[in-house]
């Protein structure tokens, strides 16, 4: 069984990820390649996502937003391992997501998300065991605009739901964000903290800290050392350096690269709990793509 330390840190790291969601609402658009090898090893970890998102204006400041996002993650396992590594080479992750945001007043508006998500290995039929639920309400207090502020910034306040977290209620959430001047700011929270340097409004340095990762069904149990796997996941604590290049207004090119801090790639049961560690050494990291933004 886990530690409770473990426990709770694996809890956080499933509600903070799925805020990335929530933080693509802005993405009209997004290609993108990460990958993670394992220190020592052969083995290698890959994802290819793509997200597609489409505002729908009901009335002024107040929209609708349905869109879909793509996972395919690829587990390159070259080593021997006490299980048939065929079932595990690749693992699809697919979200619906609408949303629904409106203004109530100049500088603050609420944000509803909904997001049902099928996260499997898919090596059989589709069943319940594929699909998750998750979601979550938002105030937001953004005063990036207001001209009359001397340090424009934006604080995000909310309760979310993820149903791989197994707890049964809302958990809370929260992101703050200021420019402190023409040439820096901070973003401090989850599933992102960083510090942007802006050489121009087009070149953009940055110091960061993420999470990343992922958790799916495995159709196909196998039993490993006397206990069943039902489910694998991967949960990444990364720092590094990134860089954004705005081609338009809209259009933004980014790489990052950094080294995991934690990393833990892992086969587990039904009720989360540890049956088998993939990987646990820290490693280097890269994530880059293409984004179409509001």
């Amino acid at each position: 069984m886990f530690k409770i330390s473990s426990k709770i840190g694996l809890i956080l790291f499933f509600c903070c990820v799925s805020q990335v969601m929530m933080a693509q609402l802005t993405d009209l658009a997004r290609l993108e390649y990460s990958f993670i090898p394992k220190s020592k090893s052969e083995d290698q970890y890959t994802r290819l996502r793509a997200l597609v998102n489409y505002p729908i204006e009901l009335k002024e400041d107040t929209y609708f937003i349905i869109g879909a996002e793509y996972n395919r993650i690829i587990l390159n396992l070259e080593e021997d391992y006490p299980f048939d590594i065929k079932l595990l080479k690749t693992i699809t992750v697919i979200d619906l997501n609408l949303g629904y945001t409106f203004k109530t007043s100049e500088f603050w508006r609420l944000g509803f998300k909904f997001s049902p998500r099928i996260a499997s290995t898919l090596t059989e039929r589709i069943t319940s065991d594929d699909f998750f639920l998750n979601g979550g309400a938002f105030v937001i207090n953004d005063r990036t605009d207001d001209e009359t502020a001397k340090k424009p910034y934006r604080l995000i306040l909310g309760l979310t739901y993820n149903a791989t977290t197994g707890i049964p209620f809302p958990l809370p959430f929260i992101s703050y964000f200021r420019r402190l001047n023409e040439n820096w700011s901070f973003s401090a929270g989850v599933p992102k903290s960083n510090l942007k340097y802006f050489f121009s409004e087009k070149s953009i340095l940055q110091t960061f800290v993420s999470l990343d990762g992922y958790f799916a069904n495995v159709q196909k149990p196998q039993v490993i050392n006397g206990k069943e796997v039902d489910n694998v996941s991967l949960s990444v604590v990364v720092g590094g350096l990134g860089y954004e290049y705005y081609f338009t207004k809209h259009i933004v090119g980014y790489s990052y690269i950094g080294y995991t801090f934690r990393l833990n790639n892992v086969l587990r049961d039904d009720n989360t709990d540890e049956v088998f560690r993939l990987d646990d050494v820290n490693s280097f990291y890269l994530r880059t793509g293409l984004k179409f933004k509001i």
